[in-house]
Formats: C-alpha cells, structure tokens, sequence
C-alpha cells in the first residue's frame, strides 16, 4: 500500500478532470450527412455483408486487427490478492494505457465475476469475436493455466497470461545475454527457481525451450524442491520432478549457476550465494523487494551478475518491455496464437537489441546509468525508441516461419518504419528529462513558496529524487499553507526553507546587488528592501551566487515582471544578446517546439538566427533531433514582405555561421510539416524528414499559434522554456498546474547538470 499523499495523488490522478485512464475516440469524420449514411444506415449494411462473406474482412473494415482485451476476474491482482473484478478495473485500465502508448494498440478492458475457470472460459469465448488478441491479466493460479490452455485451443487469436510469459520472455533476453558474458553453455548450467506460481513455472519452460535440459532445473515450492515421488503436488510440477536427493533452497543452491526469484523477500541469503558455482547469475524479481538485496548479493559474490524487477537497480526485468510488442507484431500477422517460437524471437531480440550501441537520445537520457553491454546491462530501458519495430518485427517473423500468421508481410522494411512511426514521444520525451535529473538532483530554488502548488510540486520532485527544493516564504504563511494542503515537507538535507525577513545572507547579497546597480539609481538600504521584498530577486542572486543551481518562478504575477528581475541579475549567456522564449507541445506522434512565444514582439533576421542556434541547442535534451523551419505566410521567396524577407535572411545567417544546423525556410507551415507538400512547392528544399521547431516572424504569430495549438491537442505541452540565460532559470505562467512546475524544475536540473559538464570539460582543455 502508499503512503497517505500518494494515495490521495492517485484518487484525484485518476478522478480529474474526467474518471478514469481511457476513452474512446472515433477515427472517422460525422460532419455531414454523407459521413452519417456512411457510418451507420444505409452504408454500414454492405460492410456488415462483406465481412459475413469473409470474415477475414473485420480485420480490413472494423478496428478488431488492432483491439485487445485486457480481461481479468480480479483474483490475484498486483499485491492485493482477490479483491474482485470491479476492484481491478483501475489496474485493467492501466494496462490499456500501457499498449496504447507503447505500441498503439486500442483496448477494452473487462472485468468478469466469475471464478469458475469453465464458466470464465465460456464468458470470454463468446466476446472473442470483437477482439484481435485476448491478454488474460491477474488471475490466480492453478486457474489461470486452465483458463489460458482452454482459451488457446476454443481460440484463433492470439491469447496469453501476461503474468506467466511476460515476466518469461524479459527473464529469458536477460539469461540468453547472461550466457553470453559468462560464456556457459546453455546445455551445462545448473539453475535453481524460488517459486512454482504461473511467473516462476513458465520461466522455467521458457529456459527449458531455450535448451536447459530438465534434469538442471530444480524448482521449489512452499513445500520445498520439487523431486520426483514427493507427496504434495500437481500435474503442474510434475514435468520439474526429478529424481534427487535435495529438499530446500540452501541444498539445491550449492554449486548453482543461476537463481531465478519469483517468490518472497528475503528467501536467498548471502551464505547460499556464497555457495552457487563461478560468476553465478541471480534473478531475484519479487516485488517490491527482491529474494535478496543487490548489494547483498555483490557482497557475498562480487562476480555475481544481478537482476531483480526494481527500476532502481541495473537489469530491471520489467514485463512491458516484452507484450505490448509481442502483441503489436502478432496482430500485424494476423497471428492465430502466441506460441513458444514468438516468445523466443521476442527474448531473442531484446537481447540484441541490449548488445548495440544506445540510441542517441536514450543515451542522454540515461547519461552516467551502465547502457554499454555487459553485468550491468543485460536488457534495454523500457523507454528505448527501438523496442516497437525490433521486438514486433522479430515477433511477426517468428509468427510468419511458424506457420501461425494468416496475414504475412510481404515487405518488412516498409513494416519496420511503419512500427518506428507509431511509437508515441509525448509519452517518453519527459521520462528521458526525469531519468536524467534522478542521475544527480541539483537545487532547484522557488521565490513564490507561498503558493500552494510550489509546495506540492516540491514534495513531488524530492518523493521522485529529481531536485532538493529551496523555499523562499514568510515562515507563518508557508507553515500555514503546508497544514491546509497536507504536504509533508521539512528543513533539512533534501528541502531548504528561507525566510527573506531572516535569511542570514541577505547582507552579503545587498552589497553584491548594489554593486550591479548603483548606476541605475538603486541606494544601498533599497537593495536590501529589494532582496527582502521581491523574492525573485532573491531567488536570482541565489543562483547567480551558486547557492542555487536554477530557478523555477512565475506561477503569481506576469512573465514580464519576473524576466526582468532575472536578466539583470543573472543575464544572458556570453556573446548571447537577447532572451528568447520556447513552447513545447506533445502530441501521440508529433513533438513541436514553437518560438519566440513570450519575449521579442519583433525579433530581427539576426535574433532569429540566433534563437534557432540556442533552439538547436535545447531541444537535445529531450531525446529530439532538431530540424528548425523558419516560418511565415510565404514559400521560398513566393512574397516579398519584410518579415518574410527577414525571415529568409535569418537562415542566411545562420548558414554562414552554422552551417551544421538543420535549418529550411521561409516557408509555410504545412511545406515544413508534410514532406509531400514540401516536395510539390520546393523540391530542392533541405529538408528530408518534417520539421520540429518552428520559428515566427514575431511574438503575435508565435503566440497565437502556440495557443491555437494547446486549445486544439489533447496532448501536454510544457513551457515557456527560458533560451539564453546564464544560468538555467523558467518564467511559467500563472495557471501552471503542479506537474508543469516539476516537469519545468527538472528540466532546470539537466540544464545545469549541462552546464557544469561543459564548464568541466573547458578547464580539462585548458589545462
């Protein structure tokens, strides 16, 4: 269970600003009554007539091809047991979300009360027809290996117990690679599984298909091993039954070459590593604590190569790394059923995929994580761009030479950038911000503490290791604020709180202050009155000082107010000679970043130029390759208007001093966004692949355009992003919830992360 704030985040996560995860939305235009007669009555009736002639004809006319259920009795649901089938339904949900973001795969969720396996089987036979694949999802065991084998054989979709072959398949990439680096053969290791539940049972087939003889599994149970003439079993053992002498985990351990755990904390204990055989493998997946701790294990054994099912340890064996794809390239096929070849393929290439170089954006992401082959990095991160077309394409193959595929693909290189198009960046362009801040937090300072969203969105960043807060407010009004919102935040290591009205360094920072301003008419006691009454002066001299290393303000007064307070104290970057502002919008399969949306109403060709540099510069950090088109209302010299003038002169410029960047224009909107138009109105463009920066003309059209677009997606956007400061500092607006004020903070934090780098790297060259 989570503590008391996290569940309240999760009721009000999943009640606003409408119940639940998942929708559903039309993919076809009724606009018109032509649209109308289309869709339903009369038109529909002759689709409804082609499919009853060939029923292969669904998969063409309705979304079955690309519709899985998710369809659980709520019977052995995450670490809450049975607690029913309308209990589980927030889970069920979240399971949607995961192939719909993952691998673009519609789902219904369904939720039967029904416990008896004959019955439950019978129920889902006759929904089968509306559905292109069956994902069965926490369902106790024994039950669940009657429900998934009966299913397979009434069925001709694919239809798989996630809880038995997902954890199988990651678990499986992760031994293959094992093998790999210890350099056994598969056909001489000794392994030993804790736990004969539906996970631990199909991890040992997996291995066994992979080629572990039998007689070098040994698998326990509660009772003990699992040994042939032993009293309390069932069919489901028999097949680990062997013929030996051993009866608990600290006999069968001894000399072992790989543990598999999927049973409880703390089962394995350091003295039993001790005794498993040279450079030994160790799985331990129980959740939320591991058979044995990591460091536990490295302990005992520092040859010991670890695995556990945490995502704060290296090799997390993670289910969604292997169905939403497994089910992607099966759908694709048409596949009749998920069989041993596909789960193979799918292990198979995960593993690959682990023994290539990082993808780039991956690699920033995860800067100072092990993402080079090797003990440490068995499996790849979940939020590998390439998962999509690698596994599904292998899966699809496998499906294809198994005989199982009713719909082959005749070109796989055109399937294969199908798939690397579908994969949704709104849903991994922060996560790569976040992993890359967890990777060493930075102090993140908020002049407005006083407003309740900073205090919540402070408990969030320290809760998920991204930043340490400091907190600039009046003690009795912050104090106050914390009881109303029920924040539990304290002084102390990870959160500072400061008091203007008692702050000790004030003093030292007036005399600086004054020193800056003197000749625009600041007095020395009006310096201090500044830095004790404007917090975000304060806030700025703090990171100009380096007692911060970046600031977030914005969310009580206008933009303009706080830019100003900031660029005179912490200024613009050296040779940089305006500031400029950046507006990200992400949508399922387009990130857009829009500028200058806040700060220049007029920019020059030359500030353009010089945005489009500090763009090229930003947008990395997101996992994006930036290719920037300067924007107006003309194509390629179509109109001889000053802005679009300008505009052209711009890329000039920029050309002449970087001709590195992608950079394309002026041309309209839809020429930088849809190559096709691009090629009719310009086919000598430089460009090849759509733009995703689009710079304006000026502020308005920025703007405007900016809004248009938030009023219109139903994707998230983040912004405004600060270009050109000298240290990294975010001016948000008003209305900022609380998870744009973490999304900006801890974007901060890999800017000044950046910039340390940098500055480390200059004193290395310089001796």
């Amino acid at each position: 269970m989570s503590d008391k704030k996290t569940a309240e985040n999760a009721m009000l996560y999943h009640s606003l600003p409408r119940p639940g995860k998942i929708e559903v939305v039309p993919t076809k235009a009724l606009v018109t009554q032509e649209d109308l007669s289309l869709a339903y009555t009369p038109g529909v009736a002759d689709v409804c007539l082609a499919i009853e002639s060939d029923a292969e004809q669904a998969n063409k006319l309705t979304s079955k091809g690309n519709l899985v259920a998710v369809i659980t009795n709520g019977t052995a649901v995450l670490g809450l047991g049975d607690i029913g089938p309308l209990a589980s339904k927030p889970v069920m949900e979240g399971k949607g979300v995961l192939f719909k973001k993952f691998a673009n795969i519609d789902v219904f969720d369904i939720e039967i009360d029904e416990k008896d396996p004959k019955k439950f089987v019978d129920t889902v036979e006759r929904l089968a027809p509306t559905f292109g694949g069956i994902n069965l999802e926490d369902i106790k065991a024994p039950e669940c290996f009657e429900i998934e084998e009966e299913l397979k054989k009434r069925l001709n979709i694919p239809v798989m117990h996630d809880d038995q072959h997902g954890t199988a398949i990651i678990a499986l990439s992760a031994f293959i690679n094992s093998l790999r680096i210890t350099k056994k053969k598969v056909e001489d290791v000794q392994v030993v599984c804790s736990g004969a539940g539906a996970a631990g049972l199909s991890c040992m087939h997996m291995v066994h298909d992979y080629g572990v003889p039998m007689e070098n599994i040994t698998v326990l149970d509660r009772s003990g091993v699992v040994y042939k003439g032993r009293e309390n079993m069932n069919e489901r053992l028999e097949p680990f039954a062997n013929d030996t002498n051993l009866r608990t985990l600290d006999d069968a351990i001894e000399g072992a070459d790989y543990f598999f755990g999927l049973s409880a904390a703390g089962v394995l204990k350091p003295e039993m590593v001790k005794k498993m055989g040279e450079q030994p493998v160790i799985f331990a997946m129980a959740n939320p604590k591991p058979e044995i701790m990591p460091d536990e294990a490295r302990k005992a054994r520092p040859d010991a190569i670890i695995g556990t099912g945490r995502s704060d340890f290296p090799n997390q064996i993670n289910n969604v790394l292997g169905f939403p794809f497994l089910f992607r390239g099966a759908l694709d096929v048409g596949a009749t059923e998920i069989n041993t070849e596909m789960k193979i393929a799918a292990a198979t290439a995960l593993a690959e995929l682990a023994r290539k170089a990082p993808d780039a954006s991956l690699a920033k992401a995860y800067k100072g994580s092990t993402l080079k082959f090797g003990p440490e990095y068995l499996i790849p991160k979940p939020f590998d761009p390439r998962l999509l077309q690698v596994v599904s394409s292998a899966v699809a193959k496998a499906a294809m030479d198994s005989g199982v595929a009713t719909r082959p693909i005749d070109d796989f290189d055109q399937y294969e950038h199908k798939l690397s198009s579908m994969v949704d960046q709104s849903f991994t362009l922060m996560r790569r911000i976040f992993n890359e801040a967890r990777r060493k937090p930075g102090k993140v300072v908020f002049p407005e503490a006083e407003d309740p969203r900073i205090l919540q969105a402070a408990e969030s960043l320290i809760h998920d290791g991204l930043a340490y807060p400091i907190l600039i407010g009046r003690t009795h009004i912050v104090e106050e604020q914390l009881k109303k919102t029920g924040v539990n935040l304290t002084h102390g290591e990870n959160c500072t709180f400061i008091d203007p009205n008692k702050y000790e360094k004030i003093d030292e920072y007036a005399e600086t202050y004054y020193d800056m301003r003197k000749r625009d008419g600041i007095l020395p006691p009006e310096a201090e009155i500044i830095l004790r009454t404007r917090s975000a002066a304060l806030g700025s001299m703090m990171v100009r000082e380096g007692d911060a290393d970046a600031m977030v303000v914005g969310v009580t007064g206008r933009m303009d107010k706080f830019l100003r307070a900031t660029t005179q104290i912490i200024g613009t970057k050296p040779g940089v000679s305006s500031i400029y502002a950046l507006q990200l919008v992400m949508a399922k399969d387009k990130v857009l970043f829009f500028g200058d949306t806040h700060v220049n109403e007029n920019p020059t060709a030359e500030q353009l130029a010089e945005m489009a540099r500090l763009a090229h510069e930003e947008v990395p950090f997101f996992g994006v390759d930036p290719r920037i088109a300067l924007v107006s209302h003309s194509n390629f010299g179509s109109s001889q208007s000053p802005n679009t003038l300008k505009m052209a002169q711009a890329r000039r410029i920029v050309k002449e001093k970087w001709p590195e960047m992608s950079i394309e224009g002026e041309m309209q909107c839809d020429s930088a966004l849809n190559m096709e138009t691009l090629a009719r109105v310009f086919p000598d463009a430089d460009m090849s692949e759509p733009a995703n920066i689009l710079l304006m003309p000026d502020v308005d059209s920025a703007n405007i355009t900016f809004n248009l677009m938030q009023a219109l997606n139903d994707g998230e956007y983040i912004g405004p992003i600060l270009l050109g400061m000298e240290k990294p500092v975010h001016i948000l607006n008003v209305g900022a919830p609380v998870r744009r004020i973490v999304q900006m903070a801890a974007l901060a934090v890999v800017e000044a992360q950046n910039m340390k780098d940098q500055k480390v790297k200059t004193l290395k060259k310089t001796g």
